[in-house]
């Protein structure tokens, strides 16, 4: 019987295995070659000889598919982790902030409390109040309600407004109820501002003062003096004219002409009309109709000697006494 030298029991097992290595370190290599970049490899080191080493494990390797291979094997990894928590604990303890763990309880809310809203008036302070109970008959044991006060743009429910604020109202398992109240400042002082629970009624209470405003907030604004000026940044408002007085009525004539009616009677109760000004033009006429004479100039000798009524300066001269009666 011829016998085969040439080969061993066993061999095709043998190479079958090493054909399955080699193929696996094939595959960890293309996968290190995608993920690990050599270049910031803390642990990868090419030695005088030529050959890669592993810093972490202290393995030599041919080249560098090899080293890739390495360092997915579980060797490498298992080395990585050790290294992870000694540095982990070697680290110096830092001081962690203190967070404050707020339990939220998830009650089932059961409605709406009854309230009453009562206004209130101040004859002697002139301050406005407002005065709420609220009955909570199914309240937890030992919680009292509570209450706080909120602004405007913290809500989310109305648009924003300036002028109002809000008073809120809480008590488990009742929801949450608010009151839109003006903005004014409120008076804190403890007679007036105060608030009650009455564990056996099952009623809260609260009472509120506003503040009024300051007294110069309600002054007028003070009248332009008699010059024209008034407050600053205020444009000067100019006076109205004087009063017009109506003009005298003429004097009565003698002699009317024909188709002319007299002047009606004055009205019972009524002024008589002013007399006329004094003034340098030419004066009323006489009942009579003919005008006065003038005065004669003063006789003499001195600078008042050649004076003539017309020569006076501001002085028209006087109409000639051609006409008997004036027309209405």
């Amino acid at each position: 019987m011829d016998r085969d030298w040439g080969s061993k029991p066993g061999s095709g097992g043998a190479a079958s295995a090493q054909n399955e290595a080699i193929d696996r370190r094939e595959r960890l290599r293309r996968l290190a070659l995608e993920t690990i970049d050599l270049a910031k490899d803390p642990y990868f080191m090419r030695n005088h000889l030529g050959s890669y080493e592993c810093k972490l494990c202290l393995t030599l390797h041919n080249n560098e598919g090899n080293y890739l291979a390495h360092t997915q094997g579980k060797r490498h990894q298992t080395n990585l982790a050790k290294r992870a928590a000694r540095e982990a604990k070697e680290a110096p303890a830092l001081p962690q902030p203190n967070k404050r763990k707020v339990n939220i309880r998830k009650t089932v809310k059961i409605g709406r409390p009854g309230y009453r809203v009562t206004k209130q008036f101040d004859p002697e302070t002139k301050q406005r109040s407002l005065l709420f109970q609220i009955e909570y008959p199914e309240i937890e044991d030992n919680t009292k309600p509570r209450h706080r006060f909120m602004s405007s743009f913290e809500q989310k429910v109305q648009p924003y407004d300036k002028r109002y604020q809000y008073l809120l109202f809480a008590a488990e398992p009742y929801e949450i109820i608010a009151f839109k109240v003006p903005s004014t400042e409120i008076d804190k002082s403890t007679p007036k501002f105060f608030s009650h629970w009455d564990p056996d009624s099952k009623m809260f209470t609260l009472q509120l003062y506003f503040k009024t405003k300051p007294p110069e907030a309600n002054k007028p604004q003070s009248a332009p003096a008699a010059n024209g000026t008034g407050a600053p940044g205020v444009p000067p408002r100019s006076l109205p004219p004087p009063p017009q007085a109506p003009p005298p009525p003429p004097p009565p004539s003698q002699g009317l002409p024909a188709g002319s009616r007299p002047p009606p009677p004055p009205m019972p109760g009524s002024l008589p009309p002013p007399p006329p000004p004094m003034t340098n033009g030419p004066r009323p006429m006489p009942p009579g109709g003919t005008p006065p004479a003038p005065p004669p100039p003063p006789g003499g000798s001195g600078t008042m000697a050649n004076f003539t009524p017309g020569a006076q300066v501001g002085r028209p001269p006087m109409p000639p006494p051609s006409f008997s009666s004036q027309q209405m």
